[in-house]
């Protein structure tokens, strides 16, 4: 008797972190549940494919963007954007996915459309709070649409629900550490911005170390990302402000870092939200001002609201303002506590398995069961 096949699920996503990470989490959960996974991806999500389990089989899909870059990238986008679909039509066939789910950008787009064509069972999962121009276009035409904050009104679409945004294990394995109060002891900040926004806080943070009293000055270390090809001269600006300090364009242990923080000083990416608030710890949040329908403040309010982190606007940061934000949060330690409460009230680690509820049809063992 020949052995029944485990249902296939397809995951769609690259570009950043943001669509790759929660993507990696639904691909821990539906492995767990005895799926197969596949990863369709561009050459831009090979990047942290590593992460993936080894069970989790990639594939490279062409992908473009369109509307953005060059002239000529501009008019090569349609092209590889078709090229891309026809290929995830043709192993679309060859393989028999049972279920799709696309995580939002042009690279889960040809998926998306293989699925639909093929009329398979798809769902999308948009991060933020407003859905990007891929996830928009597709929210009427899968099955279901799960997001990570609520939507903005405008953008409100059937079927909405909202689940939190998949968190992987990696980021699980830290939520149930403890906040150590700044109150005594040595103080660690962790200041991430992910690959587009990462820059502004190296040229702000060392002169906002500068402005802080001498006393929370000795007792404090720093771990800063910063953008790929300035390491060194962030490192030599946090030397010369005399704090001790760790500089890097990538750090592959952000989960550990949030939990071994005092305070998070962060863009308002998707992702990055989900894993401060799940771990629970405060953070200043400085929302990129080029982010696509300024999504990333809309995301940062759901915390500010709630008593878990401090916003400050691209246009008013400043090294003075800085200061006065990461002094008012550290040498208050009840205030900092409270933060690091609320911020936890506000995570969702369930997402993963949420989402895996909303989006993985039910397998024959599971309906006799």
């Amino acid at each position: 008797m020949r052995t029944r096949r485990k249902p296939l699920l397809v995951v769609a996503a690259g570009g950043t972190g943001g669509h790759m990470f929660p993507a990696q989490a639904l691909a821990e959960v539906a492995l767990e549940r005895n799926w197969s996974v596949q990863l369709w991806t561009d050459s831009r999500g090979l990047r942290f494919v590593s992460g993936f389990p080894p069970e989790v089989e990639t594939h490279l899909i062409a992908s473009g963007t369109i509307g953005r870059g060059s002239v000529l990238e501009r008019t090569a986008a349609p092209i590889k954007l078709a090229t891309g679909i026809f290929f995830a039509v043709i192993r679309s066939f060859r393989d028999m996915p049972t279920a799709y789910v696309g995580f939002g950008g042009y690279p889960a787009f040809p998926a998306m459309a293989a699925a639909w064509l093929l009329r398979r069972p798809r769902s999308i999962h948009e991060q933020n709070s407003v859905l990007g121009r891929a996830n928009r276009f597709w929210a009427r035409r899968v099955d279901v649409v799960a997001t990570g904050f609520s939507l903005k009104e405008n953008n409100r679409v059937l079927k909405s629900t909202t689940v939190g945004n998949p968190l992987r294990s990696s980021v699980l394995e830290q939520v149930e550490i403890g906040y150590r109060s700044p109150r005594e002891g040595s103080i660690s900040i962790l200041a991430i911005g992910g690959s587009q926004g990462a820059a502004i806080f190296s040229k702000v943070l060392p002169e906002a170390v500068r402005h802080l009293p001498d006393e929370l000055l000795s007792r404090l270390s720093i771990a800063l990302q910063t953008r790929k090809g300035e390491e060194s001269a962030a490192q030599a600006n946090m030397n010369r402000a005399g704090v001790e300090s760790v500089v890097a364009c990538f750090f592959d242990d952000i989960p550990e870092r949030i939990a071994e923080a005092q305070l998070v000083i962060s863009r308002a990416g998707a992702s990055s939200l989900s894993e401060i608030s799940a771990i629970g710890r405060p953070s200043i949040l400085v929302p990129y001002a080029a982010a696509a329908n300024d999504h990333q403040t809309s995301n940062a309010t759901s915390l500010v609201e709630e008593g878990a982190a401090v916003l400050i606007a691209e246009s008013e940061l400043s090294s003075e303002r800085l200061a006065r934000e990461i002094e008012a949060i550290l040498t208050n330690a009840p205030l900092a506590e409270k933060m690091a409460e609320a911020a936890r009230q506000c995570g969702k680690p369930n997402a993963a398995m949420d989402l895996a509820n909303l989006v993985l049809p039910a397998t024959d063992s599971e309906r006799s069961s």
